[in-house]
């Protein structure tokens, strides 16, 4: 069949009829297709929680774990040899200053004690007799020159000497044994908590001004106590600093501590320093300091290990906010803000110490600013949001109770 034959030609108007029809198919279906998309309605702004920061006079605070230790310890042994007759205090309790704790047998020492009384009286009567024979003589002598040698004379006054002598002697033995005898009964040189008794009755008791002398139990006092805290080198001197800073003299540097022991929560036992040593220890860069502490209800048990609180700063105006509107950007701490368009955007900050579970943001924060506290991984510079203003979480948290500062003499 040629190309110019009329069966030709009709085959090749089908062809193009058929290709016509597809083509325009294919345009109806995609002009349908974009007529469905142009009726899509636009996706609606992502809603995120802000908040302004919270502001607050707060006081920055260094924590550091301490030991408590008594202010008064003592070892109770006896200042006599004796043996143990009786233990007056029970185990474990209060004793009081003066309480006779252990008695020791004393018969021994109140027959030295008869015997030196005995022989007190002996030579008081001994200085009356040579006292009269010196006077006697002397008068003699005066009366009748030659009836009495000067020899004699001299004789007679020595005698009255060391019979005024033996009066002294015999008088310190009477105290001697007068102690020794109330040293049988060994009483409480302090008052606070007893320990138990390390002997019992019936033993033998040395001295304690012999090899150490026997234990009979310990004392440590109750109330006050000390609590010991090594402080590292740059809290020193951001303290001194601050102190520097808020002008404070001599006398008004006292700082006031807080403590708290490991089963109570916060800080609610308040103290001050009263010691802090005089140079750092090189071994470690921290210098030991001590805080005394009341504790009236017995709770601060020495030997226990605790928290202390230090205040480190003057009391002043703060921006507070979560913790968990804080992002990281390259080791950066960075904050995401809605602006006055509702638009996202990023602001680098500094970030300060904890109050009461919001973190202080000492650059990079303005009291106005609307903060994103979450949906943060939704969320990119540049976006528009729809703001819902809600109160910054931990912001009703009720506050440690505050300690006297720097800050407030600074006031």
């Amino acid at each position: 069949m040629s190309n110019n034959s009329p069966a030709h030609r009709l085959v090749c108007r089908r062809i193009l009829g058929i290709g016509t029809a597809i083509t325009l198919a294919l345009s109806l279906g995609a002009a349908g297709c974009d007529s469905k998309q142009a009726a899509t309605p636009p996706q609606a702004p992502l809603t995120v929680p802000v908040s302004v920061p919270v502001q607050r006079q707060v006081t920055d605070y260094a924590d550091f774990t301490a030991r408590i230790y008594a202010v008064d310890s003592v070892e109770v042994r006896a200042h006599v040899w004796g043996y143990l007759e009786k233990v007056n205090f029970t185990e474990g309790t209060l004793v009081k200053k003066g309480d006779v704790l252990c008695e020791l047998d004393p018969r021994q020492y109140q027959a030295q004690f008869d015997a030196s009384k005995a022989q007190l009286a002996l030579s008081e009567a001994g200085i009356k007799l040579a006292s009269s024979n010196n006077r006697r003589y002397k008068e003699l002598h005066k009366n009748t020159p030659g009836s009495v040698s000067l020899e004699e004379l001299d004789k007679y006054q020595a005698t009255e000497d060391q019979a005024v002598a033996n009066v002294a002697l015999a008088k310190a033995q009477v105290e001697s044994a007068e102690l020794n005898l109330k040293w049988t009964k060994v009483i409480a040189p302090i008052s606070g908590r007893v320990s138990r008794y390390a002997v019992t009755a019936g033993n033998l008791i040395t001295a304690g001004d012999q090899g150490g002398g026997t234990l009979l139990t310990t004392i440590v006092s109750v109330d006050p106590v000390h609590a010991y805290f090594d402080v590292d080198e740059l809290t020193i001197q951001h303290v001194r600093q601050s102190a520097q800073v808020a002008k404070l003299s001599a006398s008004e540097k006292t700082v006031s501590v807080s403590l708290g022991l490991a089963a109570e929560v916060g800080f609610p036992h308040q103290g001050t320093i009263d010691f802090a040593d005089n140079q750092v220890n090189a071994k470690t860069g921290t210098l030991r300091a001590r805080a005394i502490f009341p504790n009236k209800d017995d709770t601060l048990t020495p030997g226990f290990f605790s928290r202390v609180r230090v205040p480190v700063s003057p009391r002043h105006p703060a921006l507070l906010i979560s913790d968990r509107a804080l992002d990281s950007d390259q080791g950066q701490k960075i904050l995401y803000f809605v602006n006055e368009k509702n638009e996202v955007v990023t602001r680098a900050v500094r970030t300060g110490r904890l109050h009461d579970g919001l973190r202080e943001i000492t650059e990079g924060l303005k009291p106005d600013d609307r903060v994103i506290i979450g949906s943060l991984q939704q969320i990119r510079p540049g976006i528009t949001v729809e703001p819902k203003l809600v109160d910054m979480p931990n912001s009703t948290a009720k506050s440690n109770r505050e300690t006297p500062t720097l800050a407030n003499v600074a006031q």
